[in-house]
């Protein structure tokens, strides 16, 4: 097949770790799709129903562990196994492979000739930065067997890692750790965000409620806010679903809801309307707090990880400096929400729209095409992966 130009036209292979549903990872893959409408689609595992269809017209290619048809609520069990199962994905005749990793797609191996960029939203949390986090929350007597499995997942990781010929970082926090944990320089381009989804309203539609918008996961840190809206008495809607779900809502005071997951058109309407964001965690890049400045609402945040460089202090929001209730109370009272102006925000959200995104990925991959910066050889040995020990609960 040749492209338009006469010339043989690259077979390109698009990878993500796992597609079950549809949140900020799976929308940056979508975007990735995008630059490449005729690319093969390879992942761990697929739920056409839960990522709302968004793949539905694209060849997708999974892993043995297909057949077992893990959800998003189940898929987390199976842990152990993913590292032996991006491995086995056939990429031979592919001459561009593109994995969208947090987890594990940096592993697969591609054809002897393809360039391999790997697009980094974060290493695998629960082996390096949440380590101890993932121990704490096991049983005592499964601790140190689960350290030999988060070890054996370091050494396949690291191997992984020299299968890459280019890394991108979404975020100065993931670059730092890319170079920390793999011995990889990256470049950083952030994420895309669907910023035309979201509009203004004028300020008299905006009400007292302040929001939440993220997976309800621990490590999210959702309690912080829980706790702090509980002792304000001020409304505060949480939106997402996770595993942490029954315990915030066993914290929840009459003053907070629980919206679980809503359409995008419903995130746009609330967030547009929401007197500000209120981030707890140390989020990566953090692509909700974009999004609600795309709604003209600014952003109540921690001030760690990526929205250091997507909220501007002061004019799109406020940060507060401890993930404990007194500083985001403290934070909360001393700002002023409704005297932001809204088109400062826009604005500001306008730096991460999705067209950027893909200008920076277009180059990069042609770059490593041309032979820029390209790592060679590169090592294709594979490392066993590790080994599921009984009983352990699988990271949340």
């Amino acid at each position: 097949m040749q492209d338009g130009t006469g010339k043989p036209k690259l077979r390109v292979a698009l990878v993500h770790d796992f597609l079950l549903d549809l949140r900020g990872a799976e929308r940056v893959f979508a975007a990735l799709c995008d630059i490449y409408p005729d690319a093969d689609i390879f992942t761990a595992v697929y739920d056409p129903k839960g990522t709302h269809g968004r793949f539905a017209n694209r060849r997708v290619h999974t892993t043995f562990l297909q057949r077992l048809r893990p959800t998003a609520k189940t898929f987390r069990a199976l842990m152990p196994a993913y590292p032996y199962a991006i491995e086995s994905l056939d990429l031979r005749g592919y001459d561009v492979v593109i994995s969208s990793h947090s987890a594990w797609s940096h592993g697969v191996i591609p054809d002897e000739r393809a360039i391999h960029v790997c697009y980094c939203h974060n290493p695998f949390r629960y082996a390096w930065n949440a380590r101890e986090e993932t121990l704490h929350d096991n049983p005592a007597l499964l601790r140190a067997p689960l350290a030999m499995v988060l070890g054996r997942w370091r050494q396949w990781d690291t191997t992984a890692a020299r299968r890459v010929d280019r890394y991108i970082a979404n975020s100065e926090t993931t670059r730092q750790r890319v170079l920390r944990y793999f011995g990889r320089s990256s470049e950083i381009i952030p994420p895309p965000v669907e910023t035309d989804r979201f509009s203004p309203v004028p300020l008299s539609e905006v009400g007292r409620e302040y929001a939440v918008l993220s997976e309800l996961m621990p490590h999210k840190r959702i309690d912080v806010a829980v706790r702090a809206f509980n002792r304000m008495g001020l409304p505060l809607v949480i939106i997402g679903k996770g595993p942490d779900s029954r315990r915030l809502q066993r914290l929840a005071g009459p003053t907070i809801r629980f919206a679980g997951r809503i359409d995008d058109e419903e995130v746009a309407h609330t967030l547009a309307r929401c007197r500000g964001l209120v981030v707890t965690a140390t989020e990566e890049f953090g692509i909700a707090a974009v999004e609600a400045q795309a709604a003209g609402r600014p952003v109540i945040a921690l001030r760690a990880g990526g929205v250091a460089g997507t909220v501007v202090e002061g004019q799109t929001g406020v940060f507060f400096d401890e993930p404990e209730p007194d500083a985001l109370i403290a934070a909360v009272r001393g700002f002023d929400a409704l005297s932001v102006d809204p088109a400062a925000c826009v604005a500001n959200a306008r730096r991460f729209d999705v067209s950027s995104f893909q200008r920076g990925i277009e180059r990069v991959v042609n770059e490593t095409l041309r032979g820029e910066l390209r790592r060679t050889p590169r090592s294709t040995l594979r490392r066993s992966p590790p080994r599921r020990a009984r009983g352990l609960v699988a990271p949340r």
